[in-house]
């Protein structure tokens, strides 16, 4: 999997044994909305995630993490 790292300011590839997909659920006026991303660490610390559309989510071989569920502030 391609990953961005900010602090090298370059692409790196992390291995799919070594990342994790995951769902962030986001409650809105609308429903809820979901986002795929895929989460690593780099070999010098660094978090990373990359957003990815469901087609490329269902692909990935990676263990599934924890989704993590936000509500949308009100006014």
């Amino acid at each position: 999997m391609k990953f961005y790292n900010v602090k090298k300011r370059a692409a790196v590839v992390i291995k799919d044994d070594k990342c994790e997909k995951i769902i962030y659920k986001r409650e809105t006026a609308n429903g809820i909305q979901e986002r795929y991303a895929a989460k690593a660490i780099d070999d010098d610390g660094t978090k990373l995630t990359a957003f990815i559309t469901k087609a490329a989510y269902d692909k990935l071989k990676c263990k599934e993490g924890k989704a993590k569920t936000a509500k949308a502030k009100k006014k």
